[in-house]
């Protein structure tokens, strides 16, 4: 192996200081003659242009010099920091992000001079004397660059790197990565959902939405499965959302005004086939006896708001279920939630036999949680407190009281209540077992904690995040902005950090679906 090495460093001109000839460099040489490679280069499979690039790679006395600029460091999962008083600072760590090439207008010359580094340099803590090392950091366009000597690719950054006469330098990083779906680029235009190994996008054409669906594969063998067309030509309603919704994927749009229009909810076959099921200001959940649809918006301050399809569809002669005189999934100043950015409430939901629903019943008698037998219709308030919203997590309830904003949980019979959350909440949700939770920082800023009942809730996260939600069994943390999202483990463990700025977590049931605030591109992350 290690004439192997030593044969690619003296006869190709790349890599490994381990095998490369000894030597230190003077303190008096500042300033260093560079060049740029005559081989091929690629970044995790993204081939580097050099001629082009504002920040090349380069080579020093036979060695590859890799540049610390932010997009770089990150695709190749490090994360760089820099300051006066504490200069530079490298570490491997889970980060993500997009290969961008960084191109300038001018082309670069063949040869460049460079300065030896002479600012403080940690590498995972470790303090570097670049002065001192045998290929030392080299600083060129205010950027710290890195020899991909043994030490610091392969020890330091746990890097992959091999040459070949055809494919040049291959460099391979093991932190997760960020790839762009394909899709075409009005996608990013309208909502986007990945589920069950297929793509599902919109593409708007004059007063029409298509609706495709392309294998996730070959994202560019799109197939048509619905389109609609705008009854309110003056007021267009072009946007539409993907749900999934126990392990179906749904399609939701509004057609009219705001009073006399309504939502449809669109069910899509594993198949593609693409059927609507319901119309007007609803929400609905599937039941062992058909599917138990609230009616919302100004027909359920009249009461007795819930009923129970069998066939699956809303329609007029749909029996009712439950307490007439309840006002389901309405509070007691009958106003919807605001609980922050993104943060939707849940307010019913289906356990075997039982319904359990948010409801009212007057000004006095308010936001409670009822529980309904489906095949009896026996009801019982089973939560006397008032609380905001409530779901189901393992069979348990979770709820938060109106009085003190903390989270509690119940048996699904409402005994045995439990204080779980030190702090006011705003959104929680549950991962095998662990129950995570959002306080409010500020107007649009959430703190997300870990509840644990027996001690100090933790703080899951150290900067403040805009949203959360659990999707394909990982906590997703949206950063807000440029600074992308955090995916944490079930134990709050983080995942992968993704540095580019993000507008949105897409709808998927096993990947990360994300919509890129730089240009609107579809990434995912593995």
């Amino acid at each position: 192996m290690r004439k192997k090495w030593t044969g690619f460093a003296i006869v190709l001109s790349v890599c490994m200081s381990l095998l490369a000839p000894a030597g230190h460099s003077r303190a008096a040489d500042t300033s260093v003659k560079v060049t740029l490679p005559k081989f091929a280069v690629s970044l995790n499979g993204h081939q580097v242009d050099n001629a082009y690039r504002q920040y090349p790679l380069l080579v020093y006395r036979g060695i590859t010099y890799f540049p610390m600029t932010w997009n770089d460091s990150r695709l190749l999962g490090l994360e760089t920091n820099e300051s006066p008083e504490s200069g530079l600072n490298v570490r491997q760590s889970p980060v993500a992000s997009a290969y961008a090439p960084d191109k300038s207008k001018s082309r670069n010359t063949a040869a460049y001079t460079a300065k030896i580094s002479t600012g403080s340099i940690t590498v995972n803590g470790k303090a570097i004397l670049s002065a001192k090392e045998p290929y030392p950091i080299l600083s060129f366009r205010n950027v710290a660059y890195f020899p991909l000597t043994w030490r610091f690719a392969h020890d330091e950054f746990g890097w992959d790197y091999k040459w070949s006469a055809d494919g040049g330098l291959r460099i391979t990083s093991h932190n997760p990565q960020l790839q762009t779906a394909g899709l075409p680029a009005y996608a990013g235009k309208n909502d986007v959902a990945l589920f069950k190994g297929y793509y599902y996008f919109v593409e708007t054409k004059g007063a029409m939405n298509h609706v495709y669906r392309a294998p996730e594969k070959q994202p560019s063998a799109k197939k048509e499965i619905y389109s609609y067309a705008y009854d309110n030509l003056d007021w267009p309603q072009t946007q539409l959302s993907f749900q999934i919704r126990d392990n179906t994927l749904w399609l939701t749009y509004h057609v009219g005004g705001g009073v006399m229009g309504s939502d449809r909810f669109v069910k899509i076959g594993d198949d593609g086939k693409a059927e609507l099921m319901h119309d007007g200001y609803l929400d609905f959940r599937e039941t062992p006896y058909g599917t138990l649809i609230v009616r919302l918006a100004a027909s359920a301050f009249e009461g007795g708001n819930l009923i129970l399809s069998p066939s699956g569809k809303s329609g007029p002669n749909n029996p009712k279920v439950g307490d007439p005189g309840l006002m389901y999934a309405v509070r007691n100043d009958k106003t919807s939630w605001d609980l922050g950015p993104g943060i939707v409430p849940s307010y019913m939901a289906v356990i075997g036999e039982y319904a359990y629903v948010y409801a009212s019943r007057s000004e006095s008698d308010a936001n409670h949680i009822y529980r309904i037998n489906l095949k009896t219709n026996q009801t019982e308030k089973i939560v006397s407190s008032s609380v905001s919203w409530f779901r189901d997590i393992e069979n348990k309830l979770y709820y938060i009281k109106d009085e003190d904003q903390a989270l509690y949980s119940a048996a699904l019979d409402g005994s045995g209540e439990t204080k779980l959350s030190d702090h006011a909440v705003s959104w929680f949700d549950g991962i095998d077992g662990n129950v995570f939770y959002a306080t409010k920082k500020s107007t649009s800023q959430f703190e997300l904690y870990n509840a644990d009942p027996d001690g100090d809730d933790p703080l899951v996260w150290s900067s403040p995040i805009v949203r959360a939600q659990v999707a394909g069994g990982r906590l997703v943390c949206e950063l807000g902005g440029k600074d992308g999202v955090a995916i944490l483990d079930s134990d709050g463990r983080l995942l992968a950090k993704v540095t580019d700025p993000i507008s949105r977590v897409l709808p998927s049931d096993e990947e990360v679906l994300l919509l890129s605030a730089r240009d609107s591109s579809i990434e995912l992350i593995r």
